[in-house]
């Protein structure tokens, strides 16, 4: 061998010979990592020392572990890719437990990195020390504890392939400080994946599939019903989902998930179904016969009582995640499946049809589906004394429109009405905690988005206990420049809680009413935001329009009807068609609502 060639060897060899932290940023950027959400701590300080000594990546400073992970949510959610969050060891890992398991349900990609005491002082009680990979186990699709600094790229390597595929999940990378610190081999991100026990099905059985459209070309009373996974699974399954709803002309509902893979301006459009949705979906979802549920998992929000959820349909079950099937209802055609691929194979064979199903097949079910559209369901009473929270969103949808707007929210009442007033026409443009119901989630979320979004209108619908939970984030808003708009409902009780003590507890509020609120317009000057204020209806568009032409963070307290409550509402342990409507509930329920605290009833 020349000298030369002895020469290049040894570079190459010193190219792949790195610190255990280096190796972390060089696996980051070949995976395609652009921002990382995270919070420095002694255990991970040898990664932040190689961050700050590289600008291929930016790190997001949040200012607790909570937010880093709800950002990280947002960024995924938003973009597709794998949200990323680095957090230190003990505390640290502890408060990404809650963002990992609301990913964990509502199946959004995140990669955390968390540090860990050095290896020999593990199951020492160090100080910071826990048990990470233990604690986070359930609330993962897998986690690793790495022993070896060789084996650190390769970990990190199919920690992302295993969040982004198959149903889509969180995972773990636990890095203890001495191997940040060892000296080892970096290896390549693998064209293909290594082996490995986890190789998710993609492509569904097309013996079930020809059966399911089968069933579908015979349905007299079909309906779509459609989750997060659509999105999931990426523009394709949007597009064909879409294609599928023109070919068949089949009413189609969704998730609150679900929502803006089929467009709400569309004319099979049912709206969101549900605990809170619309009386046409659930009745729809109630009366079918046969029911095509694409990429959802039948939770209890969806069913109601399980026992009278549906009975007369057939029903076929689309997803990637075999768990799912069966898990909560029973279905006839099962097809395991990747979303997009699934949905290809079903618009082929329905254009493949000897004969297409006439449209007067359907006809009595359109007509008795415009029933009861007709019932208005989303409708209430407008105030000209008050802000009705219905009507704060009816108007920032409507002021928002013809933009690249963003949605996200916290939880309750506010994020429900969200659901039903604000309509979307595309995929990843709602946010929110679904399965788990992560008050809190709302702010950090708006960042991440922002971040993956900057020159996007990005507008967290808040209400006055929730935005409460990590408002701390405003800090981080603010540090790196981040024009989020937090729109805050604000009915200084937590929404939901009071309206189910209303309905269910004989209107005993225990510990609803928030009795020291702040001055939300002076918490946002305090951060260096705007804040603004609003409790007058004629005002409210102006004031609107001002919070979305500013270009910086913005608290926006508007000020809504204290005891408003958001119907339609299937009530706990009832079926789909024993709603109560808003015009039921006029006098039965809102009449009992007596308000201790004088405050105004609406």
């Amino acid at each position: 061998m020349t000298d030369s060639s002895n020469q290049i060897a040894e570079n190459q060899a010193s190219d792949t010979r790195m610190t255990g932290a280096e190796i972390v940023l060089r696996a980051l950027k070949d995976n395609g990592v652009e921002h990382i959400f995270g919070y420095p701590g002694g255990a991970v300080l040898p990664i932040y020392d190689e961050i700050f000594q590289q600008e291929d990546i930016q790190h997001i400073l949040v200012r607790h572990e909570q937010g880093a992970g709800h950002a990280a949510e947002g960024y995924a959610r938003s973009t597709g890719k794998v949200g990323v969050m680095l957090v230190t060891s003990g505390p640290g890992a502890t408060n990404a437990v809650t963002p990992l398991q609301d990913a964990l349900m509502d199946s959004i990609p995140l990669v955390c990195l968390t540090g860990q005491v050095p290896t020999t002082l593990i199951g020492s009680d160090a100080f910071q020390e826990c048990d990470t990979v233990g604690i986070t186990r359930p609330c993962t699709k897998h986690n690793w504890l790495v022993k070896d600094v060789n084996e650190l790229a390769g970990i990190i390597h199919e920690a992302f392939r295993i969040a982004q595929s198959g149903r889509p999940g969180p995972v773990v990378v636990d890095i203890p400080k001495d191997i940040q610190f060892a000296t080892g081999t970096y290896t390549p991100r693998p064209a293909e994946p290594v082996k490995s026990s986890y190789h998710p099905k993609t492509q569904g059985d097309i013996t079930a599939i020809e059966a399911a459209v089968d069933l579908m070309a015979n349905a007299r009373r079909p309906i779509l019903y459609t989750g997060g996974g659509v999105i999931n699974s990426g523009p394709q399954a949007t597009r064909l989902l879409r294609e599928l709803v023109e070919l068949t002309d089949f009413p189609i509902t969704s998730t609150l998930m679900g929502l803006g893979a089929y467009p709400a301006s569309g004319k099979n459009w049912l709206g969101m179904l549900g605990m809170h949705g619309s009386y046409e979906a659930n009745m729809a979802m109630h009366d079918c016969d046969v029911m095509i549920c694409v990429g959802a998992r039948f939770d209890d929000r969806i069913t109601g009582r399980l026992n009278a959820f549906s009975p007369n349909s057939r029903k076929v079950h689309i997803d990637i995640d075999p768990s799912s099937i069966n898990k909560n209802v029973h279905v006839d055609i099962p097809i395991i499946g990747d979303v997009a691929s699934v949905l290809g194979d079903m618009v082929r064979l329905w254009r493949a049809l000897p004969k297409t199903p006439a449209k007067a097949q359907t006809e009595e079910w359109r007509s008795e589906i415009s029933h009861w559209r007709a019932r208005k369901s989303f409708s209430y009473k407008q105030s000209n004394d008050v802000i009705m929270p219905q009507y704060a969103l009816e108007r920032l949808n409507a002021l928002s429109k013809g933009r690249k707007t963003f949605i996200t929210t916290e939880v309750g009442q506010h994020q429900m009405w969200a659901a039903q007033f604000i309509e979307f026409e595309e995929p990843n443009r709602w946010m929110t905690s679904g399965g788990l119901g992560t008050m809190g989630y709302g702010l950090p979320a708006a960042i991440g988005v922002q971040v993956a979004h900057p020159d996007a209108l990005v507008i967290d619908v808040a209400g006055d206990a929730s935005i409460q939970m990590c408002i701390q984030e405003m800090s981080c808003a603010i540090q790196h420049n981040l024009p989020v708009k937090i729109f805050i409902l604000n009915n200084q009780y937590m929404g939901m809680v009071r309206q189910w003590q209303q309905l269910l507890h004989g209107n005993r509020l225990s510990n609803s009413y928030t009795e020291a609120m702040p001055d939300f317009v002076k918490l946002a000057e305090a951060y260096g935001a705007l804040g603004m204020y609003c409790d007058d209806p004629k005002e409210l568009d102006g004031k609107i329009e001002e919070m979305i032409a500013v270009k910086k963070p913005v608290i926006f307290d508007c000020r809504v009807a204290n005891l408003a409550n958001c119907f339609p509402m299937i009530p706990s342990g009832k079926a789909h068609n024993e709603m109560l409507l808003p015009d039921e509930a006029t006098d039965e329920v809102v009449a009992t609502a007596i308000d201790a605290k004088g405050r105004q009833l609406v």
